[in-house]
Formats: structure tokens, C-alpha cells, sequence
């Protein structure tokens, strides 16, 4: 199979749209469908289903992707081990984030990796865990900074804690629950909520509080997977969220938000590096992952 016509098919794939992808490819439009075409008439099946606003992928198409990601990473990190056995210090590491190490730990281990190696570029791919753990696992990123489970449950996947993080109930400076030293759960539940989605690490944690002190937990007000969105109302009304405390560092130095001391709040989660198990790591991925570590010992 010609591996060229492969990363044709990926970029079109991605991009869902032939003509947007062969402006990123730099490639004509009918080059890149002639492409695909002998992709598909090689492999004697259809990849792309082709629409009025674009094209969706078939299932036989969601196979070549899920393999074809692997290849393509495997090669990057080839090319990067290559450069590095020639002398050359640069590279491209290709990584998933989630939103809290995205705060304090990532900036500073990329500050500390531009220093020492100012010619390796990095790209990041912001999101929560069920888009990042299927990212790592497909190739389309080299590795993952986010939560990592105590146990493995995906046998193509090994994780690496790095940190403990807990999380606290949050309200926005000046709100009545701040004047007191301790809030119980039953003050919680007066106040409207902005939460994770259910089946998140936090909202589950959240729920259990209230199970554990024989109360309903509280039902979201707003739902939502976005934390710029949490804070923000939080920020601007009476409403309550609860988050990682590491995600409003910056909030709480700045005086916007702050930490409520609830009764019996001792949740707590690891923070650390997912990779796909059998997958290499580039020399640059490598460096990167070394600045992580030294970061996460010193936070």
C-alpha cells in the first residue's frame, strides 16, 4: 500500500472537506480525490462518502484511520530519532492536554524545554480525557498530560502518575459562604451549580459528597465541559462550581475566585503521562516529557 496515499486520505479525513485539505496539503482538488480513489479501488472498498458539504468517512474508512494514525506517528518519531542521531536539536512533539495542567504545569516545563532546546516545536491538543486517551491511542498525539486512572483499563495504553491534585468547591470573592469557616454540605445545596458532565472524574467525586452525608446532590443549573465557562459564572454571580484547585491558581492569586472549606471535601486524583504502550517516543518527546517531570516534582 502506498503509504503517500494513506496521508492523503488521513488529511481529507480529518478535514471533511477535499478542497480545504488539498489547500493544506498544497495539492490540487481533483489530485487529491484521484488519490483516494486508487486508495479505495486498491483496497476494494469506499473510504470517504462524498456529500454536498463534503465528505464523512465509512466505517471501512474508520479502520484505515485508526492504523494509519499509528503509522503516521511512528514515522515522526523516526524522523525526529534520525535527526537526533545526526546532531540536530530540534523536532516537532505532537501532545494532548487537559485543561488543568494546562494552568501552571505545562507553560512552565514549556518555558523550561524552549530554553535549553529553543528549536523543537510544539503542538498541543487541548481537551478532557475521553477525547485525549482516544487521541494517544490512534497516534494522532505522542502522548497525553491529564488525569491518569489508578488502575489501567485499556491494555494499549500505559499511564505514569506524576502528581496528587485535589479539588474544592469554588465561589467568586465576596460570595456569603466565604465569611465562614466551615460550609456544610446542606449550605451547598441553597445555591445554583455550574458542573462537569456526569460520567467526569469530578462529577462523580461530587456526587458522591452528598451520598455520603445522606443528601441529593444538587442538580446543574449548567452542564458543561468547558472550565473558562465555569469560572466565568462563577466569577460573575452567586453560583458554585467544584474543580481541580490547581485549574484556579491564577484566580485565587488574582483575588477573583476562592476555595470554600466544605465539611468532608477529600477528593483527590493522580495527574500524569498516557502513551500508547507499543509506540516509540521521539528524542523531542522525550525532552518535553523530562521538563514535565522535573515541573511535577517541584509543584
Amino acid at each position: 500500500m502506498d503509504y503517500r496515499k494513506v496521508q492523503l486520505f488521513l488529511a481529507a479525513a480529518r478535514f471533511g472537506n477535499l478542497t480545504e485539505a488539498a489547500a493544506w496539503l498544497d495539492i490540487s482538488q481533483p489530485a487529491l480525490s484521484k488519490s483516494i480513489k486508487s486508495l479505495e479501488k486498491t483496497l476494494g472498498v469506499r473510504l470517504l462518502e462524498r456529500g454536498r458539504f463534503g465528505v464523512s468517512v465509512t466505517p471501512f474508512g474508520q479502520a484505515l484511520m485508526q492504523h494509519g494514525q499509528v503509522i503516521e506517528a511512528e514515522m515522526r518519531n523516526a524522523i525526529g530519532e534520525i535527526q537526533a542521531m545526526r546532531g540536530a536539536q530540534r523536532g516537532h512533539v505532537l501532545m494532548g492536554c487537559g485543561p488543568t495542567e494546562a494552568t501552571r504545569l505545562l507553560p512552565l516545563a514549556l518555558q523550561a524545554l524552549a530554553q535549553k532546546n529553543p528549536d523543537i516545536q510544539v503542538t498541543v491538543l487541548y481537551g478532557l480525557n475521553e477525547a485525549l486517551m482516544p487521541w494517544v491511542k490512534q497516534g494522532e498525539v505522542d502522548f497525553a498530560l491529564s488525569s491518569v486512572p489508578a488502575r489501567a483499563t485499556d491494555s494499549d495504553l500505559s499511564h505514569e502518575a506524576l502528581l496528587t491534585e485535589t479539588a474544592t468547591v469554588v465561589a467568586r470573592a465576596g460570595h456569603p459562604l466565604t465569611q465562614l469557616k466551615v460550609v456544610s454540605p446542606n449550605m451547598l445545596t441553597l445555591y445554583p451549580w455550574v458542573l462537569p458532565r456526569q460520567r467526569e472524574l469530578e462529577r462523580l467525586a461530587f456526587d458522591d459528597y452528598f451520598a455520603e452525608h445522606g443528601l441529593e446532590p444538587p442538580v446543574a443549573q449548567v452542564e458543561t465541559t468547558s472550565t473558562v465557562l465555569m469560572k466565568s459564572m462563577v466569577m460573575q454571580s452567586d453560583a458554585l462550581t467544584f474543580i481541580p484547585t490547581e485549574l484556579i491558581y491564577w484566580e485565587i492569586r488574582a483575588g477573583q475566585l476562592q476555595p470554600l472549606q466544605a465539611t468532608g471535601n477529600q477528593w483527590a486524583r493522580q495527574v500524569g503521562i498516557t502513551r500508547r504502550r507499543k509506540g516509540s517516543m521521539s528524542p523531542a518527546s522525550q525532552l518535553l516529557l523530562a521538563a514535565v517531570k522535573s515541573v511535577a516534582k517541584a509543584l
